[in-house]
């Protein structure tokens, strides 16, 4: 008669893979190698798009900051530089920010841009 190894070890192991794969469906939650699999290409993607979230946002905070700055007359360069010029340090996210939720300070930092480029 053999004496059974590494038990709970291996069931220890096996119950965090299956409580990392809750919430997915079929094999993928019930298989052991399915899972492992899974879980694997799960992680390599959470990697990948956390970097890629930070670009993404940029991209918007851009674009709304494009659309307002251009319903004033600039386009998205010109306006950035302006803010640049006229020495306020605000960035993209709060420039957005402003131009989707309080469109008065908005166009009251395009009026400062605006002088600066002017001057």
């Amino acid at each position: 008669m053999t004496r059974a190894r590494s038990v709970v070890p291996r069931l220890r192991r096996r119950r965090r893979l299956f409580r990392r794969s809750k919430g997915n469906w079929g094999a993928r939650r019930k298989l052991l190698r399915t899972m492992k699999e899974n879980l694997l290409r799960a992680g390599m993607f959470a990697y990948r798009d956390r970097r890629n979230r930070k670009r993404v946002f940029r991209r918007l905070w851009i674009q709304r900051i494009n659309a307002a700055a251009r319903s004033h007359g600039l386009s998205y360069s010109r306006f950035v530089h302006g803010v640049k010029k006229a020495g306020i340090e605000i960035d993209r996210k709060a420039l957005s920010e402003l131009a989707f939720h309080d469109p008065a300070a908005f166009a009251a930092v395009v009026e400062r841009a605006k002088e600066a480029l002017a001057a």
